[in-house]
C-alpha cells in the first residue's frame, strides 16, 4: 500500500498564520509521516519470518534471482518477501547473487537480509571432522556439510599429485585431517579447505606434541599411524595410553627372533587390508593378503593410517604408559578393555579365554 501527502505551503502565508491555523497544517503531515515510518518499519524491519528459531538460506553457484526468492519464500513473512522483492528489484542482486550459507534469525528485517544477501555477507558453519574409517567416508561426510561436491572430494583423496602439494600423498594423507570442529564458510574451496586444515594441523602439532614424537623417535604421521591402531582396538580413551606401550614396544623390539623388529600383528590393519570392518574375529586365512598394511605379514607401523584417529587416541600414543607387556587380547567380559601379557605363554590363556567366550556367544 502507498501512501502519498502532498502538501504545498507558502511560508511566509504560513508564517503569518496563528496557532491554530499552524496546527491545522502541522497535525495532518505529522500524522501522514507516523504512517509512512510505521508502513516502512512494518515492510522492512519486523521478523523476516515470524518464527522463533533461525532459518538458514544456502545459495550455490547455480542459484539466480528467482531461484532465491523460491528459496526465501517458505520461511518469509508475505509483506516482508515483498519488501526484499522490491529492495532486490531495484538493485544488481537481481543480477547477481552472492553463493553463500545465510543466516535468517527471528530478528532480521527484510533490509538487513537483503543488505547480507546482495553483499555476500554469509554465516560461516562450524564443520566437524569426524573421525572415519577411510578417506572415502571423509568426503561423504564434508560433501554434506559443504558446498563442495563428495565425488570430486573422494577423487581428489585419491590423487597422488593433489596430495603431494600439501606434503602428504595417498596412504598418510588421512594424517592431515584433526578430528575438530573447526569454523568455515559453507563455500569454501577445495584447496581453500586443504590449506586451512593444513594451518590447522601445523596448529595442532605444537612444539610440546612435536617433543613428545621426537622423544619416541617418531614422526607425527606415525604417531598419528599408530593412533589409528590404538583407536581401532578400543573405545575406552583410559587404557588406550596402555595400548600404545603394547604396540610401541612391539615396534621398539629388536633380538635375536624379530632382528627387525616383532609385528605388530594388528587384527584392525587386517581388517582395514580387506576393507571388512564388520568382521568379529580375525581367522588365519585372512592373515595373508599382500597388502602393506598387514602387520602379521610386514613387521613396523603400516604406511599410513588406517582411520582419522581421535584426538584422545593421539595423544595416547604421546603420553603412553611405559611398561613391558608386548602382547594382549580383548578381554572374556566383552568390557572392551584386555588382558596383557609379557610372555607367550600367559598370553595364550588369556587368548584361550577369549576364545571360549566367543563360541559361547555364538560369534564367529
Amino acid at each position: 500500500m502507498l501512501f502519498k501527502c502532498t502538501f504545498a505551503l507558502n511560508f511566509n502565508a504560513f508564517n503569518k498564520m496563528n496557532k491554530e491555523q499552524k496546527t491545522r497544517y502541522l497535525l495532518p503531515a505529522l500524522a501522514c509521516l507516523v504512517i509512512l515510518a510505521g508502513v516502512g518499519y512494518y515492510y522492512f524491519f519486523t521478523s523476516f519470518t515470524g518464527r522463533s528459531e533461525t532459518s538458514y538460506v544456502y545459495l550455490d553457484d547455480n542459484d539466480n534471482y528467482d531461484s532465491l526468492m523460491h528459496k526465501l519464500e517458505p520461511i518469509a513473512q508475505k509483506h516482508c518477501y515483498h519488501a526484499f522483492s522490491t529492495l532486490a528489484r531495484h538493485s544488481s542482486l537481481v543480477d547477481h547473487v552472492r553463493s553463500g550459507r545465510y543466516e535468517v534469525k527471528p530478528s532480521i528485517g527484510a533490509l538487513q537480509l537483503f543488505r547480507h544477501i546482495k553483499n555476500g555477507l554469509q554465516e560461516p558453519l562450524d564443520l566437524t571432522v569426524p573421525s572415519v574409517r577411510t578417506m572415502d567416508d571423509l568426503a561423504g561426510a564434508l560433501g554434506q556439510k559443504l558446498m563442495l561436491d563428495s565425488a570430486e572430494l573422494a577423487k581428489a583423496f585419491a590423487s597422488q599429485e593433489f596430495c603431494q602439494k600439501y606434503g602428504y600423498d595417498t596412504l598418510t594423507l588421512p594424517a592431515m585431517f584433526i578430528p575438530n570442529t573447526y569454523e568455515m564458510y559453507w563455500t569454501v574451496s577445495l584447496e581453500g579447505l586443504m590449506k586451512y586444515m593444513q594451518k590447522e594441523n601445523k596448529k595442532f602439532w605444537d612444539d610440546d606434541r612435536t617433543a613428545k614424537a621426537a622423544q619416541l623417535k617418531l614422526t607425527p604421521v606415525q604417531v598419528v599411524t599408530l593412533a589409528s591402531i590404538v583407536d581401532e582396538e578400543t573405545a575406552n580413551n583410559g587404557e588406550k595410553p596402555m595400548i600404545a606401550g603394547m604396540y610401541y614396544n612391539r615396534l621398539m623390539l629388536r633380538d635375536a627372533e624379530y632382528p627387525e623388529g616383532m609385528p605388530l600383528q594388528a587384527d584392525p590393519t587386517i581388517k582395514f587390508a580387506w576393507k571388512q570392518f564388520a568382521l568379529k574375529r580375525i581367522y588365519n586365512n585372512l592373515l595373508h593378503i599382500n597388502s602393506p598394511f598387514n602387520t602379521y605379514r610386514f613387521p613396523g607401523l603400516p604406511p599410513g593410517p588406517i582411520r582419522i584417529p581421535s584426538v584422545a587416541g593421539i595423544d595416547a600414543v604421546l603420553n603412553m604408559v611405559h611398561h613391558n607387556y608386548i602382547y594382549m587380547c580383548a578381554k572374556e567380559d566383552f568390557s572392551g578393555t584386555h588382558n596383557f601379557a609379557n610372555n607367550y605363554a600367559e598370553h595364550m590363556a588369556n587368548a584361550r579365554r577369549y576364545a571360549e567366550a566367543l563360541n559361547q556367544h555364538g560369534i564367529k
